[in-house]
């Protein structure tokens, strides 16, 4: 219970910072969502001599020196650099600067499936090769999970700040940004810098190539002959604040956070469970105070294999009589771990703002057993008050966002 001083505080999106594979920043990243741009091109971040294929979305026009000014970028591990840059995007789309957040009480959530593996699998080839006392102290140094989060504070500057690195994997992107909702619905800060950031590494590549589920050239969520993922790279940041602050300065408001729901039912290793999913969603839509019927589409989590379409669409259709329209951005931007429900967050808050529903892209005929509208290649003009971004991770993490139109009192 809340007494009149510390009653909720409404939370609203209003910077957005995008690293994908079909663009930097947040319009490149519009322009390819409308045009339903893919990312795909064959893996070159690690020798793939020996897979029958290797494709995937890697950013290939990265450079962190754009971005990121007072820290040495080769200090850094990639996934932090596009934690970094993102976080940089974001701020500057808020119409802030880092001395503005430097006077505020600041949250930085990120995040993350494989934090810095890159440089894991480095080292371990290292000391194969070497021994141990001849890894790269360097790479030693950079490789750690938490530098997601606190590299934002160090290159920003900033001063009264909590930094939270989150390793829910394939979910985590939804739980950083649930962490800051709270805590700025409770007054906890005043703004939050939330989302996920990963890079394609061998280990995850390798990992999934081993359970069969690499698609040979595309990603094809909900299709009949889709045939699995492509695994891909890249961070999404959100700027959040109260509605007050907000409104005090004017900025511009892509949506609104109406609630969040979490689950873990620890069905399986790596098979989702759809009643665990189906409760997610249930207790979502209860902490935004929202019905089924109330939501215009669904962002899923939509990896292209069948295990997890078959069960994300049956907890849909448990939930929902009649499902909304259901995409995957996946089938642009492939499969980017720990910065995939971030960015499919703010995919959502720009089809609120701009009016579309992204397209699922790779789409020939739907699979019988999804049935689901996944707005075939090509995105759809729609007005859009109330939308879902769901998030699935390995041993039944759940994640399932709520996001709403604002609009001012009349």
């Amino acid at each position: 219970m809340y007494d009149d001083e510390r009653a909720p505080r409404r939370v609203v999106i209003t910077g957005l910072g995008t690293v994908t594979s079909i663009g930097l920043g947040v319009t490149a990243f519009l322009d390819g969502l409308r045009s339903g741009r893919s990312g795909v091109k064959p893996i070159t971040a690690f020798d793939t001599t020996g897979f029958a294929h290797a494709n995937g979305c890697e950013v290939d026009d990265f450079e962190p020196a754009d971005w990121i000014h007072r820290t040495e970028p080769a200090d850094l591990g990639r996934a932090t650099q596009f934690s970094i840059a993102a976080a940089r995007m974001a701020v500057a789309d808020a119409g802030l600067t880092p001395e503005d957040l430097r006077e505020r009480k600041v949250l930085v959530s990120v995040g993350t499936t494989d934090a810095e593996s890159r440089d894991l699998d480095l080292l371990v080839g290292q000391q194969l090769e070497h021994g141990p006392e001849h890894l790269d102290q360097g790479v030693v140094r950079r490789a750690q999970a938490g530098r997601l989060s606190s590299g934002i504070v160090r290159e920003l500057g900033l001063v009264d700040v909590e930094a939270l690195t989150i390793p829910t994997a394939c979910a985590a992107g939804n739980y950083a940004i649930g962490s800051g909702f709270d805590a700025i619905r409770d007054g906890d800060v005043e703004t939050a810098l939330c989302g996920g950031a990963d890079a394609v590494c061998r280990k995850t590549f390798t990992g999934f190539y081993r359970l069969g589920t690499i698609a040979p050239e595309v990603c094809q969520p909900f299709d009949k002959d889709r045939k699995g993922i492509l695994t891909g790279e890249g961070a999404g940041i959100l700027l959040m604040e109260s509605l007050d602050s907000a409104l005090a300065r004017g900025a511009r408001i892509y949506a609104e956070v109406l609630g969040y729901g979490l689950s873990c039912d620890a069905h399986h290793p790596v098979a989702p469970d759809q009643d665990g999913l189906a409760r997610c969603i249930e207790v979502a839509h209860r902490n935004a105070g929202v019905k089924a019927e109330d939501i215009d589409f669904i962002s899923a989590h939509g990896t292209g294999t069948h295990a997890n379409d078959v069960t994300e669409a049956g907890a849909i259709r448990q939930v929902f009589d009649t499902p909304p329209p259901t995409i995957s951005i996946k089938s642009m931007i492939g499969h980017s771990m720990g910065a995939a429900s971030a960015l499919a967050s703010a995919a959502c808050a720009l089809a609120i703002t701009e009016g579309f529903i992204p397209p699922t892209i790779n789409h020939r005929e739907t699979d019988p057993e999804c049935g689901l509208d996944c707005v075939p290649n090509e995105a759809r003009p729609a007005r859009l008050d109330v939308v879902q971004n769901n998030a699935l991770a390995f041993a039944g993490n759940n994640a399932v966002l709520i996001l709403g139109r604002y609009e001012e009192a009349a």
